[in-house]
């Protein structure tokens, strides 16, 4: 898979590159700042992006904005955002088309080389990959409707918003596919989420607890 990557710290960047190369993604450039970036991913057309949130040359969301733009002129371009802090705006704007292919890790969880790698993977193939830690606390206060999930569903919807399938979620929780489905279908009535293709839903179920105070 050919991979653009944007960090502007130079050791972060060189470990991420090694990190990459060594499960075998192609990284097709490395760049430190947003027009760097802007112009990698219009004529790198990757596989996926990996893209810190604060970049040169405004150091705010500059890395953000520009995947986000790229996004709009590359329909479905998957990006995997890389920040040093959680923020509900960010996740939510990733999530806003529903169309897959987004992540967002922090940073200081990157080197666990497998599991990154996984995330990765799994963007670049359109699915989700939430950092745990990200969902943990956007999750901790969410009102109405999520306050009427149950325990369980609440468990299953993290794991949605980490990207697990199905199968993956019945894993973790120790639960058969058909006990899986039934809690996602829960959630989905729950959240007032009308019948449609499940993988938006699934979207949809995700962003409307990013959505929330």
């Amino acid at each position: 898979m050919r991979v653009v990557l944007a960090e502007d710290h130079h050791l972060l960047r060189e470990g991420l590159i090694h990190l990459l190369r060594a499960h075998g993604f192609d990284v097709v450039a490395a760049v430190e700042s947003g027009p760097q970036l802007l112009r990698a991913l219009l004529e790198e057309r990757p596989d996926v992006a990996v893209v810190d949130v604060r970049l040169p040359p405004t150091y705010t969301d500059e890395g953000l904005r520009v995947a986000l733009e790229a996004r709009e002129r590359v329909p479905g371009l998957p990006i995997l955002v890389l920040s040093q802090h959680v923020e509900r705006l960010y996740a939510r704007e990733l999530l806003a088309d529903g169309s897959g292919g987004v992540g967002y890790l922090l940073k200081d969880r990157v080197f666990n080389g497998e599991q990154f790698a996984d995330a990765v993977r799994r963007v670049a193939t359109g699915g989700t990959a939430m950092d745990p830690e990200v969902i943990a606390r956007l999750l901790a206060a969410r009102p109405e409707p999520l306050s009427r999930l149950t325990p369980r569903e609440r468990e299953v919807l993290e794991l949605m918003a980490e990207g697990r399938s199905n199968a993956a979620i019945g894993q973790r929780l120790y639960l058969s596919e058909s006990a899986v489905s039934k809690h996602i279908a829960g959630i989905f009535a729950k959240l007032g989420l009308a019948p449609s293709d499940d993988d938006n839903r699934r979207v949809l179920a995700v962003l409307t607890f990013l959505d929330r105070r």
